[in-house]
């Protein structure tokens, strides 16, 4: 009886098993059948278009269109590149292109600009990050893809073009821009209040890290090893080389991961970390972000402040979180394709959520109020004894650029507040180095008596 049982179990497992693979096998051939009729319908559109289209069309102008649209209906950042635009992603990567100098991109059919470079026709025109452009030329471009604005916009140096701008709660204005060939110095960086190295990062190209190396390694020399912090300023920075945010980040980091990227295979995760050495000596860093800070900037920001390296200053970044492979195909052609998201070292993802700043500070506007002299000090009374130890400093040449560069610094707040917060680190951790210090000694003295 249990062996006919058994028997029996066999014969409809592996009836169920049959039906399960022929049901598999139905659904493959049902994919493959749908796939195939989509083509034909493909073929049969394209064929239509180039017989009745109002104009005539051709092959490549079609088939190109088709290949882009499938790309970017899958995300904002995938698309087909043709020969003159991958040639023009390539110029960008090494801080030598044509144009007007925004890093833009698309949301919901709208042109939205993710920053204007430092130095560029848009920086000097006043563009900002989050405006949207909707005309070209007197041409609406809402609903056209990113690769046809991009077209629109790029031209023969010297050239104008009129783009009409919407910015939140402002009416839509025009700006004529000269297009100019765009030379990105990615980085530049001076001394603020003395002892402050300020480095400014507008794009992450070729060699950038090396550019910050030797800037820290000047100013140290320069102020005898007694500097006493780093800004870094990655505001409207649309991002750039994933190797040059990682090379950078690890400038500063002794240990431990900077950045993952994850692809949808788990086996395909990829986790980048730091080498032993940070060049500032554990200084301390500000690392100022905005709405304009997007994709490799994120990475900086987000594995400094992971690792508790520096302290956020500003507004939530971009969340540009995407990692794009860009695949060279025949004829010089390429496609950019979304394969990854980045997630910072403690397993955030950037995508769509951005930087969120340890300290949040708008950009303000700053007036000193005027008090007339009516202020009065001990200094001021009359009899007051003198200070015997006061000097009259004479004014130099120095002093008065000093003031010069305050004077132009008074119009960044967010600068203003992300160098004061370095002061304050830098004075909190020589008090408390002190303060361990002297505890030290007395230690050792009490156990030398």
């Amino acid at each position: 009886m249990l062996k006919k049982f058994f028997i029996a179990y066999a014969l409809i497992n592996c009836l169920f098993m049959h039906n399960v693979q022929a049901k598999s096998e139905s659904k493959e051939a049902a994919d493959q059948i749908s796939t195939y009729e989509l083509l034909n319908i493909f073929g049969e559109v394209m064929d239509r278009t180039k017989s009745s289209y109002v104009e005539e069309v051709t092959d490549k102008k079609l088939i190109e269109a088709s290949l882009n649209g499938m790309l970017t209906a899958l995300d904002p950042h995938s698309s087909y590149l043709n020969e003159e635009d991958f040639k023009y992603m390539n110029e960008q990567t090494q801080g030598k292109f044509g144009g007007l100098g925004i890093e833009i991109t698309m949301d919901n059919s709208v042109v939205k600009i993710i920053s204007p470079i430092d130095d560029t026709p848009a920086a000097r025109a006043g563009l900002k990050a989050g405006d949207y452009i909707t005309d070209i030329d007197g041409e609406s471009v809402i609903g056209q893809s990113l690769n046809e604005v991009v077209s629109k916009l790029r031209g023969k140096v010297g050239t104008k073009v009129k783009i009409t701008v919407r910015r939140l709660n402002e009416k839509p204005f025009d700006v004529t821009l000269r297009r100019d060939e765009i030379k990105v110095q990615s980085v530049k960086h001076e001394l603020k209040n003395d002892d402050i190295l300020y480095v400014r990062i507008s794009a992450f190209n070729d060699d950038i890290d090396k550019d910050i190396e030797k800037a820290v390694s000047e100013a140290q020399k320069k102020l005898k090893n007694k500097l006493s912090g780093i800004v870094i300023d990655v505001r409207n920075n649309p991002g750039g080389l994933l190797d040059q945010a990682i090379k950078v980040s690890d400038l500063f980091l002794e240990q431990g991961e900077i950045v993952s990227t994850r692809s949808r295979n788990e086996e395909d995760t990829v986790k980048y970390s730091a080498t032993p050495g940070d060049i500032a000596g554990n200084l301390p860093i500000v690392v100022m972000i905005n709405e304009g800070s997007a994709s490799a900037s994120e990475i900086v920001a987000g594995a400094l402040q992971d690792h508790h390296r520096a302290i956020i200053l500003g507004q939530k970044s971009f969340g540009k979180g995407s990692v794009q492979t860009v695949i060279p195909l025949r004829n010089n052609a390429a496609m950019r394709l979304t394969t990854a998201r980045y997630y910072t070292p403690s397993g955030r993802s950037i995508q769509a959520k951005g930087i969120e700043p340890d300290v949040a500070v708008k950009q303000a506007k700053i007036e000193e109020i005027n008090t007339y002299d009516l202020n009065l000090s001990e200094a001021d009374l009359k009899g007051a004894l003198k200070n015997e130890q006061a000097k009259d400093s004479p004014k130099d040449k120095s002093a008065q650029k000093n003031k010069n560069d305050k004077d132009d610094d008074q119009q960044d707040y967010q600068l203003i507040r992300a160098l004061d917060l370095v002061k304050s680190l830098y004075i909190y951790s020589n008090n408390d180095n002190n303060l361990v210090h002297k505890k030290a000694e007395e230690s050792n003295n009490k156990k030398e008596k």
